[in-house]
């Protein structure tokens, strides 16, 4: 299996999350962190849900992640996240030591990870990640515009 055959693999993994996000009337984003073979940490947005602007898929994926190796150093550990993450997600992925950052569609109005900035690879912060973005771009930004679509149409 080649990189991007895996890479694919995973993104359909965060692809499920974003749909369990949906199907709650949340905005469709979801995210899984990878260590080698293993899933170990899963997440998909719940702010309505919760009442917590904290409760981005990538945060919550990475404190199943953080409770699953029972540390916070998620090193050696990759993130696949449908939506480019925002400045705090992508704060939260420095801060975490994550080593790879792979994200589906692109996110031109907050995404920090490329788009109005890029905080995962500053070179004035202590850690960086590796960054591969596109990955199944089309299906990722389609979940979210028929979210947005339908949600206009209310």
């Amino acid at each position: 299996m080649t990189h991007d055959d895996r890479d694919r693999q995973w993104m359909e993994q965060a692809l499920g999350e974003a749909r369990r996000a949906a199907a709650i009337g949340e905005v469709p984003v979801g995210a899984i962190i990878v260590a080698g073979d293993s899933i170990i940490g899963r997440g998909h947005n719940r702010r309505e849900s919760d009442g917590d602007p904290l409760a981005h898929a990538e945060l919550l994926s990475i404190a199943e992640a953080a409770r699953a190796i029972g540390g916070w150093r998620l090193e050696g550990c990759a993130i696949y996240v449908t939506l480019e993450p925002c400045a705090m997600c992508a704060g939260a992925l420095v801060n975490s030591r994550v080593e790879r950052l792979v994200f589906g569609a692109p996110d031109p109005k907050a995404g920090f990870c490329g788009s109005l900035g890029d905080l995962v690879r500053d070179r004035r912060l202590n850690h960086r990640l590796d960054v591969t973005s596109g990955v199944l771009a089309a299906e990722c930004g389609e979940l979210l515009s028929g979210f947005f679509a339908e949600l206009r149409q209310r």
